[in-house]
Parts: C-alpha cells; sequence; structure tokens
C-alpha cells in the first residue's frame, strides 16, 4: 500500500490556497511540499487582452521587482495594451477636430446673420 502524506500547514482542508505535490525525498520517503497558486498575465483595463512585456507575478511579487517589469514605455504602458492606446489618442485627436469644425461654422453663420443683417437695413 502507497504511504500517505498529511499538509504540513495548519488548514485541513484541500483548497486553492492549500495545495500539495507529493515528492520523494533521497530517504526514499513521501513528504507533501505545499506549491504556490500560479499567477496570471496581467489584462488590459480597456479590452482584457493580455499584456506583453509585463512579468507575470502574484500581487505580492511586483513590489520586489524593479519598474522596468512591471511596465513598457508609452503612455498608459503596464495598464493599456498599444491598440487601446492608439484609439484614445485617435479618439481624442477626432474630438478636438470636431470642436473646431464646430466652432468655425458657427462663426461663418454669424458673419451672414451679421451681412444679412446689414442688406435688411440698407433698404
Amino acid at each position: 500500500m502507497a504511504q500517505r502524506v498529511t499538509y504540513r500547514r495548519r488548514n485541513p482542508y484541500n483548497t486553492r490556497s492549500n495545495k500539495i505535490k507529493v515528492v520523494k525525498t533521497p530517504g526514499g520517503k513521501l513528504v507533501a511540499q505545499h506549491v504556490k497558486k500560479t499567477a496570471s498575465r496581467v489584462k488590459c483595463g480597456d479590452c482584457g487582452i493580455a499584456l506583453a512585456g509585463i512579468s507575470t507575478l502574484r500581487p505580492r511579487e511586483y513590489a520586489q521587482v524593479s519598474k522596468t517589469h512591471k511596465t513598457v514605455q508609452r503612455a498608459y504602458g503596464g495598464s493599456r495594451c498599444a491598440n487601446c492606446v492608439k484609439e484614445r489618442i485617435v479618439r481624442a485627436f477626432l474630438i478636438e477636430e470636431q470642436k473646431i469644425v464646430k466652432r468655425v461654422l458657427k462663426e461663418q453663420q454669424e458673419k451672414e446673420k451679421k451681412s444679412s443683417t446689414k442688406k435688411t437695413s440698407k433698404k
């Protein structure tokens, strides 16, 4: 019959945070090794795609690594993907252009109104 192993920590239940791997020691004894949870990739906040160039770590491990592992050299680097940043830039540019067009149209209408009021006053 196979040798039994027991948990080495206080939690006696088979939960996600209490997973073990059974390992045979050089003395031939089976021992339980606690396995850490696997880290998930950092995702883009807008579209949810995994971000390239950012280390895959557990949340507390990010405190121990340097800034180069947590970001990329771009606006919103480490938070948004390149495509979403490009979309944001284009959207902001188009909104500004739209504002300028509205302003120009408004000025043209005011000029037309002034010219039409001058013509009617001359008659």
